[in-house]
């Protein structure tokens, strides 16, 4: 008589093995619920105040006078002309910001330091001067463009000035600071072995440093560019021009339709700047 034979599958089916850091990151998640309950407190975030009936009808009768848009030839124009200002000013802050951004990077940058190849120990001078250099780009970048704008409006005065340099002065601090991280983080071959053999900084950095990380740099740039023209918007509420300035104007007169326009195109900005960013980048890939 011969044994059964027993089924390799019994019907049973192993649960799967448990998380072995479950505790760990129900901890995290109670510690941070714990951190941001009295930031939520003290931020007095009250969203269902967009509920409220009164501010439901509000928001009603201003979203409906969007529909149409304003289209009329005189108002077009006056668009076109605020458009062509406010990538003016983006365009110029980028611009003076790129001026003083190169030399700082160059300064910033431990990697195309000449005083330190071959491990060699840096001067006090040198140190002193790369760190008054990182700690002006913190300055800069650390106030807002749009505080510069305020500041720099009651200076010069109102227009696209205030605008440009203000654009200018936070926008050097960013890109000095994310340039000398990526020309660090990249491969350092090439600008060493032009430094070792008595190249200069600016030679390593167009030679050596900047073809490793040239589609990082651009594409970075790009983005900030169209950074800067939102800015350019946002600064308009504050008298810098541009189309920020007529958005401005047409708030205050409850004007929906000539807001809708003016969204319209300002969206249509931003993809034009995201598409040129993509282009660029596929020519340096």
């Amino acid at each position: 008589m011969s044994t059964p034979r027993i089924s390799a599958y019994s019907g049973y089916q192993a649960m799967p093995p448990s998380d072995p850091a479950w505790r760990g990151r129900i901890a995290m998640i109670l510690f941070a619920l714990i951190l941001l309950w009295p930031m939520l407190v003290l931020s007095e975030f009250k969203p269902w105040g967009l509920f409220d009936a009164q501010s439901l009808a509000a928001t009603g009768k201003f979203l409906a006078s969007f529909f149409p848009p304003a289209h009329s030839i005189e108002f077009l124009k006056i668009v076109v002309s605020s458009t062509w200002d406010t990538i003016a000013i983006a365009t110029m802050g980028m611009t003076l910001a790129l001026v003083g951004t190169i030399p700082m990077t160059l300064l910033v940058t431990q990697r195309l330091s000449i005083s330190s190849l071959g491990g060699a120990r840096m001067g006090l001078f040198a140190i002193a001067v790369r760190q008054s250099a990182r700690w002006l780009l913190v300055l800069l970048r650390s106030v807002p463009e749009l505080v510069w704008a305020l500041l720099l409006v009651r200076i010069v005065g109102l227009g696209p000035t205030a605008g440009v340099i203000a654009i200018a002065l936070t926008y050097c601090g960013m890109l000095g600071k994310v340039y000398a991280e990526i020309l660090e983080s990249s491969d350092a071959q090439a600008s060493n072995s032009l430094l070792n053999n008595g190249s200069g900084r600016i030679a390593a950095l167009l030679y050596g440093a900047l073809p490793e990380s040239a589609a990082e740099l651009v594409s970075y740039t790009v983005y900030r560019w169209e950074c800067a023209i939102r800015g350019s918007v946002v600064m308009g509420f504050v008298g810098a021009g541009g189309l920020g300035q007529r958005m401005d104007e047409s708030l205050k007169m409850m004007a929906g339709d000539e807001l809708a326009t003016m969204l319209i195109v300002f969206v249509l900005l931003v993809a034009a700047a995201d598409g040129v960013s993509k282009m660029l980048r596929r020519r340096l890939e």
